[in-house]
């Protein structure tokens, strides 16, 4: 089997028990467990959650998608080799971190293999929660034609490109179209301030007013806990985006956690700190990729202008990228996944073969 094999591109295919239609979205595909099989995982797994709580099934591909678009390789690679087991190790390990550090739970409740996660159901927050230490990309765009309030909070004067922000910024932006809120366009991945939060907080998720305070805290609190994890072998973590949500503990209580993944290369950018001292910029997140792309088409305006979506689909179509392009994205990936976890990311030879057989014979959720 070759370097293709080893990659897994398709992953809303597997012969998992479910009797609802299987969510893909860009990189991870989701399959809800029937009450059944959820009330037996809980009961034979020890899962400490209510016994009627929904699982499901979380795999991860290793599809790459940049600027709304998934982009393949020569030879028929369909994906980054090791991409989603380093992007796994990344959570798993600043999840942990966050238990050590006292911060909230996620919504992962066991890990059967380097791609999947067994999770519970949660009530999403309807937020991005983009915080920001770095002034750099979009946000520099508009700094520099002047543009200084973002998200209701206004910039000082004369700050440079990729320059360390006087304090956190935290720039939350919708979570899909929300229809019905004053000031808020109905449009996806629209920036909203602190006052659109407390004047709207039931139709953005939050189950008390007051939760938006907590939602800023947890997010503060775990960028400094992965921010620190970084500089200690010299990255700078220069923003991200963390999602949250309620899930019900065993008691009957409503909790905010943590949910999807936090402070992967497929939602920060991180910077080699080396680097950014000697004046430079050497990404260490999927950003590395999407500047690729743009010095790689004669015509980047088809990646960054959104009227422009038909050229840009046909162009992660009908483009196979470079080996040497898509293999230096995961050394990237395994690269820091490696440091950060400090231990080695391994490929699998035919990894939805080794899913099937561990979620049949160890949890029985194949038939």
């Amino acid at each position: 089997m070759g370097l293709a094999d080893s990659v897994l591109a398709v992953n809303n295919d597997l012969p998992i028990r479910t009797d609802k239609p299987v969510h893909s979205g860009k990189v991870r595909s989701v399959y809800w467990l029937t009450e059944a099989d959820s009330a037996r995982l809980i009961r034979e797994q020890g899962y400490q959650v209510p016994a009627d709580t929904p699982l499901a099934i979380m795999v991860i591909s290793d599809r790459i998608s940049a600027f709304d678009c998934i982009f393949h390789g020569e030879g028929g690679l369909q994906g980054i080799p090791g991409k989603g087991a380093a992007l796994n190790a990344i959570s798993n390990h600043w999840f942990k971190l966050f238990k050590q550090h006292g911060l909230a739970d996620s919504h992962i409740l066991d890990i059967p293999h380097p791609l999947v996660w067994i999770v519970q159901k949660a009530r999403p927050i309807k937020v991005e929660a983009i915080i920001r230490q770095y002034i750099t990309g979009s946000m520099w765009r508009a700094y520099e034609k002047s543009e200084r309030e973002f998200c209701g909070i206004t910039l000082p004067e004369g700050l440079q490109k990729d320059q360390k922000l006087p304090e956190l910024l935290l720039t939350p932006s919708t979570k899909g179209i929300l229809k019905g809120i004053p000031g808020v366009p109905e449009q996806d991945d629209v920036n909203v301030s602190r006052a659109d939060l407390e004047a709207n907080w039931q139709a953005f998720g939050f189950e008390k007013r007051e939760d938006i305070a907590l939602y800023e805290q947890l997010l503060k609190q775990g960028f400094a806990v992965i921010s620190k994890a970084l500089a200690d072998i010299d990255q700078i973590f220069v923003d991200t985006k963390f999602e949250f949500g309620y899930v019900t503990d065993n008691q009957g209580q409503s909790k905010l956690i943590y949910m999807d993944e936090v402070g992967t290369l497929d939602s920060s950018r991180i910077w080699d700190g080396a680097a950014y001292r000697e004046g430079k910029i050497l990404e260490n997140s999927k950003e590395g990729f999407r500047q690729f792309l743009l010095k790689y088409f004669p015509d980047p305006d088809i990646l960054l202008n959104k009227q422009r979506m038909p050229e840009r689909e046909a162009l992660a179509r009908d483009n196979e990228l470079p080996l040497d392009a898509m293999m230096a994205v995961s050394k990237t990936y395994i690269g820091v996944a490696e440091k950060v976890t400090g231990k080695p990311i391994t490929l699998s030879a035919n990894p939805k073969a080794e899913i099937v057989d561990i979620l049949k014979t160890r949890y029985g959720l194949i038939d």
